[in-house]
């Protein structure tokens, strides 16, 4: 078996070819250890991007925490004021209903008051009205009261004479209930006072303040109405008027 040995011209294709492998290797080592590099280099900004994300969630949550304590704090603070004002409220409330209680107390004395003071302007001029309207009338009685049949009665003026009788209702403010109520107490007369079951009785409502409407309101149920004009008491119902009879 014979070997062929190698000529010089091999040997320095052989040496050719180690070289450019050697400068193949030595490219993609210093290629490969540069993307090394690079590799470090990027590992040590993702490095840093996440502490400064680290740093940045830590500050939020910080934030986020002095905000609810703030926002708590507010919270308890907007309470505590609308405790107080409400605490305020109700005091001022109680007290406004004691004012009120009160002013109602007096305004009802004051009432009761003007009632006695129309029942006093009334008395001495009931005579002299009625007999301007042909009722020849000559007796007057204040704060009349009747207790009969378990019933009550009560008139703040009797005008008669000996076959007509008028009862008077005296108000401050005369309404429209006034009228009705007057109305009744009318309807319970002959009952309650037999010993004028054979007069003529007639109705009259007199007041310091009567509004058009219930001054009509009440002439149209049969009502004189007594009212005030200037210094003296007229009754205002029109010369046609024609009492209603109970």
């Amino acid at each position: 078996m014979s070997t062929t040995q190698p000529t010089l011209d091999d040997v320095w294709q052989l040496f050719k070819e180690l070289i450019i492998n050697q400068k193949e290797t030595d490219r993609k080592f210093q290629e490969t250890d540069r993307n090394f590099k690079e590799l470090i280099i990027n590992q040590k900004e993702t490095d840093r991007k996440f502490q400064e994300t680290d740093r940045n969630f830590k500050e939020l949550i910080i934030n986020q925490k002095e905000t609810q304590q703030e926002t708590d704090r507010k919270f308890q603070e907007t309470d505590r004021k609308f405790q107080e004002t409400d605490r305020k409220f109700q005091e001022t409330n109680r007290e406004l209903d004691k004012k009120l209680t009160k002013m109602s107390e007096a305004i009802g004395r004051l009432g009761n008051r003007l009632g006695d003071f129309i029942e006093d302007a009334v008395k001495p001029a009931a005579v002299r009205l009625f007999r301007e309207r042909g009722i020849n009338v000559h007796e007057v009685m204040q704060n009349v009261v009747v207790q009969r049949h378990q019933e009550g009665l009560e008139i703040d003026l009797l005008v008669t004479n000996d076959t007509e009788l008028v009862a008077i209702e005296c108000k401050s403010t005369l309404d429209m209930n006034d009228v009705n109520e007057h109305q009744k107490r009318l309807n319970k007369i002959k009952k309650m006072m037999p010993k004028y079951a054979n007069y003529r009785i007639m109705g009259a409502v007199a007041a310091m303040v009567i509004a058009d409407d219930v001054a009509q309101y009440a002439s149209q149920h049969g009502f004189f109405v007594i009212g005030q004009s200037g210094d003296q008491l007229i009754l205002r119902n029109d010369s046609n008027f024609k009492p209603k009879e109970w």
